[in-house]
């Protein structure tokens, strides 16, 4: 896949993960995630023509003109979205998968001054709320959401979420019938609430969730009255 072709990604993934971005120029021209992640494909570039300095240069300046710092040697998936941006920080041997999104304030740090790997692998899907801190050489598994300001220096499990000081797991994904019944339900109604809020131990989630369950029970005894009621006027 051509360079073209991964920008255009880029600026497409933008305006599917904020409501902010109105326009493509718009986007390029003050949009930091988008401006830094295009540099850091550049610079990668660079950095595995064995062209080092150059390459740390030019990520020099990227830090300067976005705030947002990521190491030329970090290994970055296809769609990856950063939202504001400012203060982030990428470290060399961080690996991160297609369809990741990360906020303001996070850092993919090391643990060790010792070379060879000492940053985190970040696998698909995986979402970092603003100010959380991953550390060491550790992985995060796909699906997993990172709660805000979260210190994570354990591996995660796919589909976890994790919150804390340190961080620990709070909800394993379910992907039980209850689960899936709730998601028919708000999709039927029309309602979605925020990403991954069945992870999330919240109370009046919780209320949520009661009323979805409810709302599908109800559901289903319509349903099987109003077939009862077909059955009846068919025998007329």
């Amino acid at each position: 896949m051509n360079l073209f072709t991964i920008i255009k990604e880029e600026i497409q993934v933008v305006f599917e993960r904020d409501p902010a971005a109105r326009s493509t120029l718009e986007t390029i021209f003050t949009c930091p995630g988008f401006q830094a992640i295009v540099m850091h494909r550049f610079n990668h570039w660079l950095w595995n023509k064995n062209l080092k300095l150059l390459a740390r240069l030019f990520a020099h300046l990227g830090r300067f003109l976005t705030g947002i710092e990521i190491h030329p040697g970090a290994v970055i998936g296809r769609r990856f979205f950063i939202d504001h941006g400012m203060g982030i920080v990428i470290g060399e041997t961080s690996e991160i998968g297609d369809d990741v999104s990360i906020y303001h304030g996070v850092t993919l740090g090391g643990t060790t001054w010792n070379k060879g790997k000492r940053h985190p692998t970040l696998k698909n899907n995986v979402v970092v709320g603003a100010g959380a801190k991953i550390l060491g050489p550790i992985t995060i598994a796909d699906g997993v959401r990172i709660g805000c300001n979260a210190v994570v220096v354990k591996d995660v499990p796919a589909g976890a979420t994790v919150v804390g000081v340190p961080g620990h797991v709070v909800v394993k994904r379910d992907e039980n019938a209850q689960t899936a019944n709730r998601e028919a339900m708000a999709k039927k109604i029309g309602f979605e609430a925020y990403a991954e809020r069945k992870d999330m131990p919240d109370p009046i989630q919780n209320a949520l969730d009661s009323i979805l369950d409810h709302l599908h029970k109800s559901d289903e005894e319509m349903e099987a009255l109003k077939k009862r009621l077909e059955e009846k006027n068919s025998d007329k």
